[in-house]
């Protein structure tokens, strides 16, 4: 008896190392891995010539079809197939009304909402999705009976709750600790965007007085140690209710510092950082202007090493984009403070980090996909993603960790029309990306149709001990 597809003629890259081996797929998942020569008949064969084999990246944080983003679930996923990028997680607004911020005359916040209407609109709004995606529920309003819903919530497939400490959407610490304690007993993710709303607001203020519009002086106003405080006081909540806790987008060596202070091992504590934080400086913001501008903040070189310092050590889990697809024309503004926040990179995040990490830093093949593919598929409980074993679902990118190209927002699948990598050389690109068996990208585009990406409901995931390693 035939398999569907055998993969074979490379190396494949996993979280313990290269493994020169094949894989037998059938009926979209990995049924078998290891010598070629003993794998089963296959009605397919993909030689990928001497290229390597990564699983598919899962990005845990990306925006698509919301407020802040002009992408489609179709456009968005479009860019992520193309970057070998095979599941997203996208978000649920509790209390969104569907217009865009960019567009909005006053808030686009209602004083009430449905999380679990939120998820319903969002998985109407993805039947375009080329690739796999789940949703976490997002809590934008201060409303103890919002509490009500946890339980159907995690039921539905969604055991991660997003919360802010800053903007019109941010909850006081009263209410972060009453919804970690209901999420520790549901076992569920609180996790949690952490900036200081009130020392931010002040030095925004401050600039604004002194008509300091340039870009330059953004970073300022939204500081490191505004980071860190928030962060700080958001473990404390979490450790007194016992309630797991992911910290996204960390972006400076004191945000860092404060979850390795509590992260002991690993069974609570995690956090991401994002490919921009890892790659770029508040250089960008005289280089690009407004188009780089994104929260929190880009900061100094010594935070970019901070990032590679605590993903080798195991504060700092996963990479994500933070994915925000926005025009030029809509970042072209008179003063920094009237600019939308946020950055497409869901094409560009693997051979951007790829070139970064493996071929600047010495990093291994290993780091690259622990932090990239397994640890955001066991972080946010997708089990079946991210490895490429037996019995996980067929999705993995054909790439040459040799061809070097020079990036464009000309290649954009991404609504967005501008790249913070444009002209950047890299060496490594993605030539294929399959979702469970089936190609959904190549090097000319996306090859699936629209409707091939599956919502993908998610376990309470089991966190061990930290991870890390170069």
């Amino acid at each position: 008896m035939s398999v569907d597809l055998t993969v074979v003629g490379g190396t494949l890259a996993t979280a313990d190392g290269l493994r020169d081996a094949g894989f037998a797929v059938d009926d979209g998942t990995i049924v078998a891995v290891g010598d070629p020569d003993r794998l089963p008949a296959a009605e397919r064969t993909l030689d990928v010539d001497g290229r390597l084999v990564l699983p598919g990246v899962v990005d845990p944080h990306v925006h698509v079809d919301g407020f802040n983003s002009i992408d489609s679930y179709e456009t968005g996923t479009a860019a992520a197939a193309r970057g070998g990028i095979t599941t997203v997680i996208n978000f649920a607004w509790q209390t969104w009304t569907g217009e865009r911020e960019a567009d909005a005359d006053g808030s686009v916040w209602a004083d009430e909402g449905s999380l679990l209407d939120a998820i319903e609109r969002q998985k109407r709004k993805a039947e375009g999705a080329y690739v796999d995606y789940g949703l976490h529920a997002t809590v934008t309003a201060e409303d103890e009976s919002v509490f009500e819903e946890f339980d159907a919530v995690v039921e539905a497939g969604v055991p991660t709750f997003k919360f802010f400490t800053a903007y019109d959407i941010g909850v006081s610490n009263g209410f972060l600790r009453l919804a970690f304690d209901r999420l520790a007993d549901l076992d569920a993710v609180a996790v949690l965007h952490t900036e200081d709303a009130a020392v931010c607001e002040a030095l925004t203020a401050e600039r604004q007085r002194d008509g300091r519009g340039d870009p330059v002086e953004y970073p300022g106003a939204r500081p490191d140690y505004a980071e860190a405080m928030a962060l700080a006081d958001a473990v404390t909540l979490a450790d007194a209710t016992d309630c797991k806790y992911y910290g996204i987008h960390t972006s400076s060596r004191a945000a860092a510092e404060e979850l390795a202070a509590v992260r002991e091992d690993g069974s609570q504590f995690r956090g991401e950082t994002c490919t921009h934080y890892a790659t770029l400086t508040a250089d960008a913001y005289a280089e690009q202007g407004m188009l780089a501008l994104q929260s929190p903040p880009l900061r100094a070189d010594d935070d970019v090493d901070a990032m590679f310092e605590h993903l080798r050590e195991g504060t700092l889990d996963v990479v994500s984009t933070d994915h925000v697809a926005s025009t030029r024309a809509e970042k072209t503004v008179e003063d920094w403070w009237e600019c939308s926040f946020g950055v497409n990179g869901l094409q560009t995040s693997l051979p951007v980090f790829h070139d970064e990490a493996v071929n600047e830093r010495g990093h291994s093949y290993a780091f690259l996909v622990r932090a990239m593919c397994a640890k955001p598929a066991e972080t946010f409980g997708l089990p079946k993603k991210g490895r490429l074993v037996v019995g996980a679902d067929a999705d993995f990118v054909v790439f040459d960790p040799e061809e070097t190209y020079t990036i464009t927002a000309d290649e954009n699948a991404s609504r967005a029309d501008y790249s913070i990598y444009e002209g950047r050389e890299v060496t490594g690109r993605v030539k294929e990306t399959f979702v469970r068996g089936e190609r959904v990208a190549d090097a000319c585009g996306v090859t699936a149709d629209p409707g091939y990406g599956e919502f993908r409901a998610r376990n309470v995931p089991e966190w061990g001990a930290r991870g890390g390693g170069a």
